[in-house]
Protein backbone atom coordinates (compact mmCIF):
# COMPACT_ATOMS: atom_id res chain seq x y z
CA UNK A 1 0.00 0.00 0.00
CA UNK A 2 0.96 3.56 -0.30
CA UNK A 3 0.72 6.15 2.52
CA UNK A 4 1.35 9.83 2.66
CA UNK A 5 2.60 10.95 5.95
CA UNK A 6 1.63 14.56 7.03
CA UNK A 7 3.14 15.75 10.02
CA UNK A 8 5.14 19.16 10.78
CA UNK A 9 7.04 17.63 13.86
CA UNK A 10 10.44 16.43 11.20
CA UNK A 11 11.28 13.80 13.68
CA UNK A 12 7.84 12.40 14.73
CA UNK A 13 7.49 12.54 10.87
CA UNK A 14 10.40 10.59 9.82
CA UNK A 15 9.90 8.37 12.72
CA UNK A 16 6.37 7.22 11.40
CA UNK A 17 7.74 7.12 7.94
CA UNK A 18 10.78 4.69 8.74
CA UNK A 19 8.66 2.63 10.67
CA UNK A 20 5.48 2.09 8.12
CA UNK A 21 8.44 1.14 5.62
CA UNK A 22 9.60 -1.42 7.43
CA UNK A 23 5.98 -2.72 7.71
CA UNK A 24 6.27 -3.43 4.05
CA UNK A 25 4.56 0.76 2.81
CA UNK A 26 5.51 2.92 0.28
CA UNK A 27 5.98 5.41 2.28
CA UNK A 28 5.95 9.59 1.68
CA UNK A 29 6.70 12.34 4.02
CA UNK A 30 5.87 16.00 3.93
CA UNK A 31 5.52 18.79 6.67
CA UNK A 32 2.75 20.97 5.76
CA UNK A 33 -0.48 21.48 4.39
CA UNK A 34 0.47 22.87 1.63
CA UNK A 35 2.69 20.00 0.24
CA UNK A 36 0.21 17.08 1.87
CA UNK A 37 -2.25 18.82 -1.16
CA UNK A 38 0.35 19.22 -3.85
CA UNK A 39 0.97 15.66 -3.42
CA UNK A 40 -2.30 14.37 -3.02
CA UNK A 41 -3.04 16.11 -6.63
CA UNK A 42 -1.08 14.08 -8.28
CA UNK A 43 -0.22 10.79 -6.63
CA UNK A 44 -2.85 7.86 -5.56
CA UNK A 45 -2.29 6.79 -1.65
CA UNK A 46 -4.25 4.66 -0.26
CA UNK A 47 -4.07 6.07 3.40
CA UNK A 48 -2.85 9.25 4.81
CA UNK A 49 -1.87 9.93 8.09
CA UNK A 50 -2.54 13.60 8.53
CA UNK A 51 -1.73 15.51 11.77
CA UNK A 52 -4.72 18.18 12.28
CA UNK A 53 -2.73 21.33 13.36
CA UNK A 54 -0.43 21.60 10.69
CA UNK A 55 1.58 24.62 9.14
CA UNK A 56 0.21 26.27 5.69
CA UNK A 57 -2.76 24.61 5.21
CA UNK A 58 -4.49 23.21 8.07
CA UNK A 59 -5.40 19.76 8.64
CA UNK A 60 -8.90 20.39 9.23
CA UNK A 61 -8.51 21.92 5.48
CA UNK A 62 -6.86 18.84 3.86
CA UNK A 63 -9.31 16.66 5.38
CA UNK A 64 -12.10 18.94 3.99
CA UNK A 65 -10.66 18.93 0.50
CA UNK A 66 -10.41 15.33 0.25
CA UNK A 67 -13.78 14.57 1.56
CA UNK A 68 -15.49 17.42 -1.10
CA UNK A 69 -13.05 15.90 -3.82
CA UNK A 70 -14.99 12.48 -3.06
CA UNK A 71 -10.92 11.20 -3.00
CA UNK A 72 -10.97 7.40 -2.02
CA UNK A 73 -7.81 7.99 0.06
CA UNK A 74 -8.39 6.92 3.84
CA UNK A 75 -7.80 9.70 6.12
CA UNK A 76 -6.10 8.79 9.73
CA UNK A 77 -6.24 12.11 11.53
CA UNK A 78 -3.76 12.51 14.20
CA UNK A 79 -3.95 15.00 17.07
CA UNK A 80 -2.36 16.00 20.43
CA UNK A 81 -5.68 16.86 21.70
CA UNK A 82 -7.99 13.63 22.47
CA UNK A 83 -11.32 14.98 23.82
CA UNK A 84 -14.45 13.70 22.81
CA UNK A 85 -15.26 16.55 21.12
CA UNK A 86 -12.49 16.82 18.92
CA UNK A 87 -12.71 13.09 18.02
CA UNK A 88 -16.58 13.95 16.67
CA UNK A 89 -14.97 17.21 15.10
CA UNK A 90 -12.47 15.45 13.03
CA UNK A 91 -14.18 12.86 11.81
CA UNK A 92 -17.01 15.35 11.10
CA UNK A 93 -14.91 16.74 9.09
CA UNK A 94 -14.29 13.62 6.56
CA UNK A 95 -11.82 11.86 8.53
CA UNK A 96 -12.22 8.04 8.26
CA UNK A 97 -10.19 7.26 11.74
CA UNK A 98 -8.29 9.41 15.07
CA UNK A 99 -5.42 8.61 16.50
CA UNK A 100 -5.00 11.13 19.53
CA UNK A 101 -1.08 11.56 20.75
CA UNK A 102 0.75 10.04 22.19
CA UNK A 103 -0.26 6.81 20.40
CA UNK A 104 1.18 2.98 20.02
CA UNK A 105 3.04 2.05 16.86
CA UNK A 106 1.13 -1.14 16.90
CA UNK A 107 -1.88 0.41 16.80
CA UNK A 108 -1.09 2.97 14.38
CA UNK A 109 0.04 0.19 11.98
CA UNK A 110 -3.16 -1.59 12.53
CA UNK A 111 -5.41 1.48 12.19
CA UNK A 112 -3.92 1.83 8.72
CA UNK A 113 -3.84 -1.65 7.67
CA UNK A 114 -7.77 -1.44 8.44
CA UNK A 115 -7.89 1.51 6.60
CA UNK A 116 -6.20 0.75 3.75
CA UNK A 117 -8.46 -2.62 3.08
CA UNK A 118 -11.15 -0.23 3.19
CA UNK A 119 -9.86 2.07 0.09
CA UNK A 120 -9.66 -0.70 -2.46
CA UNK A 121 -11.45 -3.88 -3.23
CA UNK A 122 -12.08 -6.71 -0.58
CA UNK A 123 -9.33 -9.20 -1.18
CA UNK A 124 -9.86 -12.42 0.80
CA UNK A 125 -7.84 -12.66 3.75
CA UNK A 126 -5.28 -15.28 2.12
CA UNK A 127 -3.97 -14.42 -1.11
CA UNK A 128 -3.33 -17.36 -3.42
CA UNK A 129 -2.27 -18.61 -6.98
CA UNK A 130 -1.34 -22.57 -7.40
CA UNK A 131 0.89 -23.40 -4.62
CA UNK A 132 1.68 -19.99 -3.38
CA UNK A 133 -0.02 -18.74 -0.43
CA UNK A 134 0.16 -15.37 0.86
CA UNK A 135 -0.88 -13.91 4.35
CA UNK A 136 -0.90 -10.01 4.56
CA UNK A 137 -1.89 -9.50 7.90
CA UNK A 138 0.70 -12.17 9.62
CA UNK A 139 3.05 -11.03 7.12
CA UNK A 140 3.82 -14.75 5.98
CA UNK A 141 4.15 -16.49 2.51
CA UNK A 142 4.64 -19.81 1.43
CA UNK A 143 5.34 -22.20 -1.87
CA UNK A 144 4.01 -25.66 -1.48
CA UNK A 145 4.51 -25.49 2.37
CA UNK A 146 8.32 -24.13 2.28
CA UNK A 147 8.21 -20.62 3.91
CA UNK A 148 9.47 -18.06 2.20
CA UNK A 149 11.59 -15.63 3.68
CA UNK A 150 11.47 -12.68 1.93
CA UNK A 151 11.86 -8.75 2.10
CA UNK A 152 9.28 -6.08 2.15
CA UNK A 153 9.83 -5.10 -1.14
CA UNK A 154 9.68 -8.55 -2.26
CA UNK A 155 6.39 -9.28 -0.55
CA UNK A 156 5.05 -5.89 -0.98
CA UNK A 157 5.34 -7.37 -5.36
CA UNK A 158 4.49 -10.92 -4.75
CA UNK A 159 1.05 -9.36 -2.70
CA UNK A 160 0.56 -6.88 -5.76
CA UNK A 161 0.62 -9.77 -7.93
CA UNK A 162 -1.17 -11.99 -6.00
CA UNK A 163 -3.94 -9.61 -6.08
CA UNK A 164 -5.04 -9.87 -9.70
CA UNK A 165 -3.87 -13.46 -11.05
CA UNK A 166 -3.63 -13.57 -14.37
CA UNK A 167 -3.62 -9.87 -14.65
CA UNK A 168 -0.57 -8.27 -16.53
CA UNK A 169 0.53 -4.91 -13.90
CA UNK A 170 3.22 -2.78 -15.35
CA UNK A 171 6.31 -1.61 -14.12
CA UNK A 172 5.53 1.43 -13.66
CA UNK A 173 2.69 0.56 -11.69
CA UNK A 174 4.78 -1.67 -9.33
CA UNK A 175 7.11 1.17 -8.99
CA UNK A 176 4.50 3.58 -7.92
CA UNK A 177 2.67 1.22 -5.37
CA UNK A 178 5.70 -1.05 -3.63
CA UNK A 179 7.95 2.32 -3.37
CA UNK A 180 7.90 5.67 -2.67
CA UNK A 181 9.36 9.08 -3.68
CA UNK A 182 12.77 8.32 -2.84
CA UNK A 183 12.51 5.62 -6.24
CA UNK A 184 14.07 6.78 -9.11
CA UNK A 185 11.69 6.34 -12.03
CA UNK A 186 14.51 5.37 -14.66
CA UNK A 187 15.84 2.68 -12.45
CA UNK A 188 15.75 -0.86 -12.63
CA UNK A 189 14.23 -1.73 -9.17
CA UNK A 190 11.80 -3.23 -10.02
CA UNK A 191 13.80 -5.80 -12.29
CA UNK A 192 16.11 -6.31 -9.60
CA UNK A 193 13.79 -7.54 -6.81
CA UNK A 194 12.02 -9.08 -9.45
CA UNK A 195 15.28 -11.33 -10.00
CA UNK A 196 15.17 -11.38 -6.49
CA UNK A 197 11.70 -12.50 -6.16
CA UNK A 198 11.71 -15.07 -8.56
CA UNK A 199 14.86 -16.56 -7.18
CA UNK A 200 13.44 -17.30 -3.91
CA UNK A 201 10.09 -18.92 -5.25
CA UNK A 202 12.49 -21.07 -6.97
CA UNK A 203 11.07 -23.67 -9.66
CA UNK A 204 8.71 -24.14 -11.81
CA UNK A 205 8.51 -20.19 -12.46
CA UNK A 206 5.39 -18.51 -11.59
CA UNK A 207 6.15 -15.17 -12.68
CA UNK A 208 6.02 -14.42 -16.69
CA UNK A 209 7.91 -11.19 -18.07
CA UNK A 210 5.12 -9.55 -20.60
CA UNK A 211 6.99 -8.06 -23.48
CA UNK A 212 6.72 -4.50 -23.64
CA UNK A 213 4.12 -4.87 -20.27
CA UNK A 214 5.22 -5.80 -17.31
CA UNK A 215 4.43 -8.88 -14.64
CA UNK A 216 1.85 -11.93 -14.49
CA UNK A 217 1.41 -14.29 -11.90
CA UNK A 218 -0.81 -17.30 -13.23
CA UNK A 219 -2.07 -17.60 -16.41
CA UNK A 220 -4.87 -15.13 -18.04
Amino acid sequence: MRVLVVEDFEILARSIGTGLRREGMAVDVVLDGTAALDRLATTRYDVVVLDRDLPGVHGDEVCRRLAQGRCPTRVLMLTASGTIEDRVAGLGLGADDYLPKPFGFAELVARVRALARRATPPLPPILACGDITLDPARRTAFRAGRSLDLSPREFALLECLLAVPGVVISAEDLLERVWDEAADPFSSAVKHTMHRLRAKLGDPPVIETIREGGYRIGSS
